[in-house]
């Protein structure tokens, strides 16, 4: 074998081996930095047990989701709670732009389970796939339009376009979680949850 043969195999299978190990060490670092930072919250008793005050923050906020939906007394204390920080001069503006991103997520009232096909251009012909935010936009002398998000890709961000409803078709063959895959992959992950269509090379 030359020294060139030698190179390109070594680097095919250097770079196969960041392909393997790369999304399973950045994934555990996210979740290490998660725990830690939580577990910090109270640095005394994280040095005594570690991984206590992570595990008890979740518990607790299971507990008070829990309280929050099954109980009248629960949910009329998070309701006043809600209503006194959105009527809260400087705190709202804070508070509610957070809770609407978060239960856009998650919750019963995430949004981003309505994805659709958008046409972002006539000619040539150029679809965008997005989730459907606002079904009507008339309260904005806005009749007949919609708001639809679209995720950047490799990134958490993303932009709203409010378009004509005409311009959309509902996706078909995907959830929304695997739409949102496509989206933020590039493209690149399959077209169902359990597929990816990136194959390394031979």
């Amino acid at each position: 074998m030359t020294f060139e043969n030698i190179t390109n195999f070594f680097l095919k299978n250097f770079f196969q081996g960041l392909v393997i190990i790369g999304p399973i060490g950045l994934t555990i670092f996210v979740i290490w930095y998660i725990i830690s930072a939580i577990d910090n919250i109270i640095p005394s008793i994280a040095k005594e047990i570690p991984g206590l005050v992570f595990v008890s923050t979740i518990l607790v906020t299971a507990l008070l989701g829990y309280l929050g939906n099954k109980f009248v007394v629960g949910r009329f204390f998070f309701d006043t709670m809600d209503s006194l920080l959105e009527k809260t001069p400087g705190v709202k503006h804070i508070y509610t732009p957070t809770k609407d991103v978060m239960s856009s997520f998650v919750g019963d009232k995430k949004k981003f389970n309505d994805p659709v096909w958008v046409k972002t251009n006539e000619n040539p012909e150029i679809w965008r796939i997005g989730f459907l935010t606002q079904k009507e936009m008339a309260d904005v002398d806005k009749h007949n339009y919609v708001a639809v998000y679209l995720p950047h890709s490799y990134a958490i961000s993303g932009w709203v376009i409010v378009t004509e409803e005409k311009n959309i078709k509902p996706v078909v063959g995907m959830t929304a979680a695997s739409a949102m895959k496509f989206a933020v992959s590039g493209g690149v992950a399959g077209f169902h949850s359990d597929e990816n269509i990136f194959k390394a090379p031979e």
